[in-house]
């Protein structure tokens, strides 16, 4: 089976309390999540166009997701890191990596979001 250039299609990051979580992802990343039931799950869907490039993803609470430092890094992609980073610590999150170069390939920053989650930005290099 071929794996796509781009493999990975779907995200979920698990949140504790849902409204904070929702409020802090909106907050940040000035998007609408579209709360929905699933199976018992309580999820905030990210905004998403079909066939677009992209992973689309979701919030999470439900049995068996305990928000983690461990494990998967999920990397939301930005214009500009620190921009983002600033609005991050303005709605309760915290920078644990701050804006880093990766060389050719741009820059990176982790942060902690409310709900104890590391999650990663990524900033394109800029073009010249």
């Amino acid at each position: 089976m071929p794996i796509n250039p781009n493999p990975v299609n779907w995200f979920e990051i698990p949140v504790a309390d849902m409204a904070r979580a929702k409020s802090f992802y909106e907050s940040v990343f000035k998007v609408e999540l579209a709360e929905n039931e699933m199976n018992g799950s309580k999820m905030a869907w990210f905004p998403m166009e079909m066939g677009q490039q992209g992973a689309a993803g979701t919030l999470i609470q439900a049995e068996g997701y305990t928000p983690s430092h461990d494990g998967s890094v999920v990397y939301i992609n930005v214009p500009k890191i620190d921009v983002a980073l600033d609005a991050i610590s303005g709605s309760g999150g915290k920078t644990l990596v701050p804006r880093t170069s990766i060389g050719q390939y741009g820059f990176i920053a982790h942060f902690e979001d409310t709900e104890g989650n590391r999650v990663a930005l990524h900033e394109s290099p800029e073009e010249g």
